[in-house]
C-alpha cells in the first residue's frame, strides 16, 4: 500500500491481491514476484502468495488519505477477477466516489466482464478505467472498454509484444506503452512504439511512454526519439 515507483501513477491501493494469468502479457507478471518475495517476508496479506485475496480491512483507506492523489486501484491484482463478487467490486466503487478527491486508476485485462458488470455499477467522475492490451490478439478488449460507462478510459499497452495496427482510438482519452522487464523480458521494437505514438498523435490522444523495459530497465530508459512523453488525460482531476 501506498507509494508506488509507477512511472503514471502516485500511490497504490490494494484490496484484492493475487490473480491467475490469462494471456500473454501474464507470462512474467511482475505481481506475482512481488506477491511471493512479500510472502517470504511475513508480509500478512501475502500469507497465501498470489492466490487471490480480498481485504475488507483495506477498503476505507483512501478516505484516510487526505492529499488529492493519483491512486493505482489493484496494482497486485485485477479488480474484475471472476473470483472477486459484484458485491466487493461495488464497495470499491463506493470507496472510490465517496473519496472524490482523489483520482482511482482501475486496469483489467478481463474486459468481458467489465462489460457485463457495467450496468451494475455507479461510475463516479473521478474513476478512470482502463484495459491492457498486449499485442493485436487482444484488442477485443478496447471495443468492450469503449461501451463502458466510465467517463475516462485509457489503454495500458504493457508490456507491448507486438505491433497493434490500425489501432482506433474513438473514445480513448489516454494511452499508456511500456515495455516488459525483470527477468526473461521479452523485447519490444521501436516500431511498434512509434506506431502507437503517431496513432495518438493524429488522433489527439494523450501519450505517456512508461519505459524500455528488459533486465535493466533504468539503463533502457524512458527515452522514445530523444523525449520523454508524459502526457495526461486532459480531464485530470490532479
Amino acid at each position: 500500500m501506498g507509494k508506488t515507483t509507477i512511472e503514471w501513477t502516485g500511490l497504490s491501493w490494494n484490496p484484492v491481491t493475487g490473480c491467475t494469468k490469462i494471456s500473454l502479457g501474464c507470462k512474467n507478471c511482475y505481481a506475482e514476484r512481488m506477491a511471493l518475495r512479500l510472502k517470504a517476508m511475513g508480509q500478512p496479506n501475502y500469507k497465501a502468495g498470489f492466490e487471490l485475496a480480498l481485504h475488507e480491512e483495506t477498503l476505507d483507506l483512501p478516505l484516510k488519505w487526505k492529499k488529492p492523489q493519483m491512486i493505482f486501484v489493484n496494482s497486485m491484482s485485477d479488480l474484475f477477477h471472476e473470483n472477486v463478487s459484484l458485491d466487493f467490486i461495488r464497495k470499491v466503487f463506493e470507496v472510490m466516489g465517496s473519496a472524490q478527491w482523489h483520482t482511482f486508476q482501475v486496469l483489467t485485462k478481463r474486459s468481458e466482464r467489465l462489460a457485463a458488470l457495467d450496468s451494475h455499477l455507479v461510475w463516479p467522475p473521478n474513476v478512470w478505467m482502463g484495459v491492457s492490451v498486449e499485442n493485436d490478439q487482444y484488442k477485443r478488449r478496447i471495443s468492450d472498454l469503449v461501451k463502458s460507462r466510465a467517463q475516462v478510459k485509457f489503454l495500458s499497452l504493457e508490456p507491448l509484444l507486438g505491433p497493434i495496427h490500425d489501432l482506433d482510438l474513438h473514445g480513448i482519452q489516454w494511452v499508456i506503452v511500456g515495455g516488459e522487464s525483470g527477468p526473461h523480458a521479452r523485447v519490444m521494437k521501436e516500431s511498434w512504439v512509434t506506431e502507437v505514438r503517431d496513432t495518438c498523435i493524429k488522433s489527439n490522444v494523450p501519450f505517456f511512454f512508461k519505459q524500455w523495459g528488459g533486465v535493466f530497465k533504468k539503463k533502457a530508459g524512458r527515452k522514445l526519439e530523444g523525449i520523454i512523453w508524459e502526457e495526461l488525460p486532459t480531464q485530470s482531476l490532479l
